[in-house]
């Protein structure tokens, strides 16, 4: 259930790490190099030996990492709080919460309630007798955030990047992607085969008779065929610029007459005069479903719609069904996820800043976070200052550069404007039911950013989730609550601060002024202010970096080699982040030795920590846009003089590339 976001404008920079392992530098030249220490032939392996030693790989994981670790931490703490609100709440907040959180975990409960939060849903579903019925149907689902037929969902108005507009988008397909209901191969007619049978399983749990379910399969299936065939491909939906098609609701609403658009809008809450409607042959195609298609066709459709959306949060027999194909055929998962990880992913979907408002408050230290503000200021201090001496930004571009960077906003831990918490008691009786009412409460947040100069409320990730990002529509960093620990934030030594959380952030404030960052202004416009000289650069330093990458062996992988152009765009992220976190370091202290950088080089090695399988490393080897562990770490470390000053390491040892070799993106 979701909130589908039509855009993907805010730049987000996840922290799991990926995989791990040993790094030979392969563009060395084939003449003898000086003899080097370990630290400068594998930094990885000596900053992460006590790592490495301490967390073998279990034998029923194909990977674990620091990054993982962290996240697991961010889960248990989650846990504890919901736990802790269940038992003694100290605020209204914490009591829904715990009501929330103990009604998920009553399985007794949730069995013997079987499909009766839905019925109310059904009751309206089955009233459907004509064609006119089904558009205050459908709007009816929505506000409960379970969209059919199409999605609908606030996004910024790329004409004015401080508001939102709604957003008319494709969807009502239970499949992730169109092509699966137009091939003909073996491979997709069996998932299809798979997947009408797995519609027929929940016709039936939501009281279609046997008679019917072959039929109302049918007739589900030719919907979602028919959306599909006017559908776009993911790669063209995934395009922000072809997905804003703004319109007025007056033009769209005659246009549309079948489908009672303006009713709809009304139905969300929502006033604006301007929606974005991209896909006029789409929507076309559903107005005249609306008469074409039969209303007991309707309603099996969206009695199927009701019962697959809230699947995980009824019954077993539900679950199971929706394990069975959602878990296994289309993610491979063996086995549900334990009871507790399921009802946390449950309330993170519905009421996930409900959760991230208290999590703050039980983890975000007050000092640390101020120390991480000011870090952050420093590193993009450092990005500014590395603008004058920079060769490769056009002088035009460095201009519009200082402009973004001097506007940018940093918000650490929580949004500075966020979400209304009055929601309605949920109480410990139905979680299924619980469900509803905190979608309903979500989704009745989310409608009101549209049409007002909003776009700065809460964020597009939550403070209980350990990443960093950088937002584009907004020129800001964002750093959540979870992220404010160890191994990114460590407080053990000021240049570990520096090394761990001062590089996770210059990544996405590098990310502003780069060729994705660049696709905005300084004012909220969007607008590429590079010049073609900029991204031919670009495109320089990319190809360089690449082929950095594209000669080093796959870690755990017999003769395998990384994809350099796969992991590009993340490997330069890396560099940068690196770099602007060892100039910062270095001009908060002017007068400290090299060596006296070491933790922070240490710190920077340690986010990348890993053990993976050699099954899992030769998946991602094939599509991971991440290099593996000991790569990250080891890589960007042989581009800095000022690695190799601190450990001694000579030009032309794996560690110490010479300068004619080394890539320098901010410095």
């Amino acid at each position: 259930m979701p909130m589908p976001r039509p855009l993907v404008l805010a730049l987000g920079l996840g922290l799991l790490a990926m995989v791990s392992t040993a790094d030979a530098d392969a563009q060395r030249k084939k003449a003898k190099t000086p003899a080097a220490s370990a630290d400068c032939t594998d930094f990885y392996g000596q900053a992460n030996a006590a790592w490495l030693k301490a967390n073998p790989l279990p034998a029923d994981a194909g990977a674990i990492s620091a990054m993982g670790q962290l996240n697991d931490l961010a889960l248990r703490q989650q846990r504890e709080l919901l736990d802790a609100a269940m038992k003694a709440p100290q605020n209204d907040v914490q009591t829904r919460l715990g009501d929330f959180w103990a009604s998920g975990l009553d399985e007794a409960a949730v069995e013997a309630d079987g499909s009766r939060p839905i019925s109310t849903l059904l009751t309206r579903i089955n009233a459907i007798k004509k064609a006119k019925d089904v558009p205050a149907t459908v709007a009816a689902l929505h506000q409960v955030g379970i969209p059919v037929v199409f999605n609908f969902a606030p996004d910024v108005d790329l004409k004015a990047l401080d508001r939102h507009i709604g957003y008319f988008m494709q969807g009502g397909m239970g499949l992730p992607d169109p092509a699966f209901y137009t091939r003909n191969d073996a491979d997709t007619q069996a998932v299809l085969g798979r997947y009408r049978d797995y519609v027929k399983q929940i016709l039936a749990l939501t009281g279609t008779p046997q008679a019917r379910l072959d039929a109302d399969a049918k007739a589900v299936i030719d919907i979602e065929t028919a959306i599909a065939r006017k559908s776009q491909s993911l790669a063209e939906l995934n395009n922000p610029f072809s997905n804003y098609a703004p319109v007025s609701v007056a033009d769209a609403s005659k246009r549309y007459r079948n489908l009672q658009l303006r009713e709809f809008l009304d139905a969300q809450g929502v006033k604006d005069d301007l929606v974005s409607l991209p896909d006029p042959a789409l929507f076309a195609e559903l107005d005249a479903m609306i008469g074409r298609v039969k209303p007991e066709q309707w309603r099996a459709y969206l009695a199927w719609r009701v019962g697959d959306a809230m699947a995980p949060y009824l019954s077993k027999s539900f679950r199971d069904a929706s394990h069975g194909f959602r878990g296994q055929v289309l993610q491979g998962l063996a086995a549900p996820a334990p009871r507790w990880r399921q009802v946390l992913d449950a309330i993170n979907t519905a009421a996930g800043p409900m959760l991230g408002h208290e999590y703050a408050a039980r983890h975000l230290d007050s000092g640390e976070r101020r120390r991480a503000a000011v870090v952050a200021d420093e590193v993009r201090d450092a990005l500014v200052a590395s603008l004058e001496s920079n060769a490769w930004l056009s002088p035009a571009a460095k201009a519009e550069a200082r402009a973004k960077l001097a506007a940018l906003k940093i918000e650490v831990g929580t949004p500075r404007r966020d979400l209304d918490y009055t929601v309605q008691p949920t109480g410990r009786g139905s979680f299924g039911s619980n469900m509803l009412i905190a979608s309903t409460w979500r989704h009745r947040e989310e409608m009101k950013r549209i049409g007002k100069g909003n776009a700065d409320r809460r964020w597009d990730v939550l403070p209980q989730e350990p990443a960093l990002g950088y937002d584009i529509a907004q020129n800001r960093l964002i750093v959540p609550a979870a992220v404010l620990q160890p191994p990114v934030f460590d407080v053990a030594d000021d240049a570990t601060v520096y090394g761990g959380y001062g590089a996770r952030g210059g990544t996405p404030l590098g990310r502003a002024i780069d060729g994705r960052g660049a696709q905005g202004g300084a004012k909220g416009e969007l607008r590429n202010w590079w010049t073609p000289a900029d991204n031919a650069a670009w495109a320089t330093l990319g190809e360089r970096v690449a082929a950095q990458y594209s000669a080093q062996a796959y870690p755990g992988v017999k003769g395998g080699k990384v994809n350099g152009a796969q992991v590009r765009e993340v490997a330069l992220a890396d560099q940068g982040g690196l770099e602007l976190a060892a100039a910062a370091w270095a001009k908060a202290h002017p007068d400290a030795k090299p060596a006296a950088q070491k933790p922070l080089f240490g710190a920077w090695s340690k986010l990348w920590a890993q053990q993976v399988s050699e099954n899992a490393a030769a998946e991602r080897m094939s599509a991971e846009i991440h290099a593996p562990g000991q790569l990250r770490s080891n890589v960007p470390l042989s581009n800095l003089p000022a690695f190799g000053a601190a450990y001694g390491c000579k030009a032309g040892t794996p560690m110490q590339r010479t300068e004619a070799d080394q890539v320098r993106i901010w410095r």
